[in-house]
Parts: C-alpha cells; sequence; structure tokens
C-alpha cells in the first residue's frame, strides 16, 4: 500500500492518466474512486461533544465509535437527551 499527498492539480492529473488508460479493471477503478474520496481527507478534524458520545455509549452499552457512526447517520435524540 502507498501513501501520498496530493494537491488538487497532481489528483487532477493523476485522475486524467487513469482515465487515459482506456478500460479500467478493478484495481484501476479502485485508485480512480480512492483519489475522488482523497480530497475530503484534507478537511479540518471534526470538532465532536465527546461528552454526549460518552454519555450515549455507556448508556446503550456500545462503543464510543458506534455512537459517532450513529451521529453522522443522523442519530434521532430523545428531548431530554438534546436538552442535555
Amino acid at each position: 500500500m502507498w501513501s501520498t499527498r496530493l494537491n488538487d492539480q497532481q489528483r487532477v492529473a493523476l485522475r486524467g492518466l487513469l482515465r487515459a488508460q482506456g478500460e479500467l479493471g478493478p484495481a484501476l477503478t479502485g485508485a480512480l474512486e480512492a483519489l475522488d474520496l482523497a480530497r475530503w481527507d484534507d478537511l479540518p478534524d471534526a470538532d465532536l461533544p465527546w461528552e454526549r458520545v460518552s454519555r450515549l455509549a455507556a448508556a446503550q452499552g456500545i462503543s464510543e465509535a458506534d455512537v459517532v457512526w450513529d451521529l453522522a447517520s443522523g442519530l434521532h435524540v430523545r428531548p431530554d437527551e438534546q436538552a442535555a
């Protein structure tokens, strides 16, 4: 596995080189998809309400990672939880 940081112009150039290959197999299709998603890795870190995440995880008996996943997918919060 390779890991590299590309600026926008480099990403566009590499995407063009991949598309110029014509018919893409699964590996190059995956590489092209990764390039499309790579831009989002440059976004600043999220500022999550960790106290709330910890509280919800403890109340449900699940991991904090599961709570973050739930929050990202639109977890509905009870009115009494919203005020806390």
